[in-house]
């Protein structure tokens, strides 16, 4: 992990304005949620994948920026201590990397490049910082999809070993293991002051599906772009999850246009839920 030439010292503290922490700030959803937080006056640590794109996000805003591969668990292991060293207080944490790719790739931690990306590793960043995320009363805001629809856990089957792999599928499970995670995360930790929720953006024009190679990249791409919401349309719902008072929403939901959404039925499953969870512990163990 590395980090721009911008200062990230901390607070929170600086003249009481929140710190709000979002991992895929380096375009797309996560800059623009970046942008409109600012300009809220919230002070915003700008984390992504390409140093070149997220400084540039980071200087348009005046904020601080690290720069990890959630690709590598190391990376993210590296980020959550720095974030927690430099950063006693974290109000917002908004978990929006995510990617989706056409053939089945595996990361250097031997996991299917989706699921890590997507979820184990804003897992194993969120459960690292748990104790800073309590002590502040923060709340983490995950970024799902409403592929979360077309998702499928099978707890033997995490890694899409077995049968065709198919991007779609595959990104529709990590989805719904999004919002397997945030009703869990509330389960857990909403007693501790912690509160958790998902949203949908929406179809936006961002270049997250450039890899793919699936029929992502067909309707993501440029021919349908000006049917498609712009990233700041996307990026909406969370930043009103980030701004409105508890009590406009609920911790342990997931939302699209601001509103409860349709779920997989999976995602209400209590029982898969603390199992996805105690699961996903045991993969980021050796982390």
């Amino acid at each position: 992990m590395s980090e721009s030439s911008t200062n990230s010292t901390a607070s929170s503290e600086d003249g009481g304005r929140r710190t709000v922490v979002i991992t895929g700030a380096s375009d797309g959803i996560g800059a623009a949620m970046a942008q409109s937080l600012a300009a809220a006056g919230d002070r915003v640590v700008v984390v992504g994948r390409s140093a070149e794109k997220t400084r540039a996000v980071a200087q348009e805003i005046d904020a601080p920026s690290l720069v990890a591969d959630f690709a590598d668990f190391a990376q993210v292991e590296q980020l959550a201590t720095r974030l927690a060293d430099e950063y006693p207080r974290i109000d917002i944490l908004v978990n929006n990397a995510g990617a989706v790719f056409g053939q089945r790739q595996t990361t250097t931690d031997g996991y299917e490049m989706t699921f890590q990306v997507d979820h184990l590793s804003p897992f194993l960043l969120t459960t690292r910082l748990l104790p800073v995320l309590t002590a502040s009363r923060a709340r983490v805001i995950t970024t799902s999809s409403a592929a979360n629809l077309w998702g499928r856990i099978r707890l033997d089957d995490l890694d899409k070993e077995h049968g065709r792999y198919r991007a779609q599928d595959t990104y529709g499970s990590a989805k719904l293991a999004n919002i397997l995670f945030t009703r869990e995360l509330h389960r857990r930790h909403h007693g501790d002051g912690i509160a958790a929720t998902a949203f949908h953006p929406g179809g936006v024009a961002t270049n997250f599906s450039v890899e793919s190679g699936s029929w992502f990249r067909f309707v993501y791409g440029p021919l349908f772009n000006r049917f498609l919401l712009s990233a700041a349309q996307g990026a909406d719902t969370g930043v009103w999850l980030a701004t409105a008072p508890e009590g406009e929403w609920a911790s342990g939901e997931y939302y699209a246009k601001r509103k409860p959404a349709r779920v997989n039925p999976q995602a209400n499953d209590v029982v898969l839920a603390q199992q996805l969870w105690n699961r996903s512990e045991k993969l980021v163990a050796g982390a």
